[in-house]
């Protein structure tokens, strides 16, 4: 992207409920997350807020989010519309960027990886700007887990937000 190689680990945990212990490690570390919606159901609308309060009791607010509506293929079936879910993340408390996808086609879905990588290149490139310099090769973390005892072990509760209905993927 722009010249820039870029490295993602994707870990996608489809809302599942048997994910649910090992999710805060996944968004401990991550820094990037990609809340998935279905924009035929309704209800996996309704668990994005479910969602993001789970996934920002373990990351800080440097953390790069989207928001993707998915199956923008299925015109037909459509529940949630385009402009209620941008509404929700841009102008509503969510504040985070917004954009539909297919998997299905493919509609979308590199444009959405790139959105997340070009927010995570400007977020690398303004720390280092703030600390003078700029990272390294292998780059520098821009997360660090929100609360740690003095052995460097994270505290807090542990499990995920108990609400199916939506996935979220975490970058690294």
């Amino acid at each position: 992207m722009d010249r820039k190689t870029i490295k993602l680990q994707i870990w996608d945990t489809a809302g599942q409920e048997r994910f649910r212990t090992i999710t805060s490690a996944y968004y401990r570390g991550a820094d990037g997350i990609i809340l998935v919606y279905d924009i035929c159901d309704r209800e996996s609308f309704a668990h994005v807020d479910d969602w993001l309060n789970e996934v920002n009791r373990y990351v800080n607010e440097s953390t790069c989010k989207i928001l993707i509506g998915n199956k923008c293929d299925m015109t037909d079936d459509r529940q949630v519309t385009t402009d209620e879910a941008k509404k929700k993340a841009e102008d509503t408390d969510l504040g985070i960027a917004f954009i539909e996808t297919s998997a299905k086609d493919a509609t979308n879905v590199e444009g959405a990886f790139q959105m997340m990588s070009a927010e995570l290149i400007a977020k690398r490139e303004q720390q280092g700007a703030r600390a003078g310099q700029r990272p390294g090769p292998g780059g520098v973390g821009l997360l660090t887990p929100k609360d740690l005892d003095p052995a460097g072990a994270a505290k807090g509760p542990c499990g995920g937000c108990g609400a199916g209905g939506g996935q979220a993927a975490a970058a690294r």
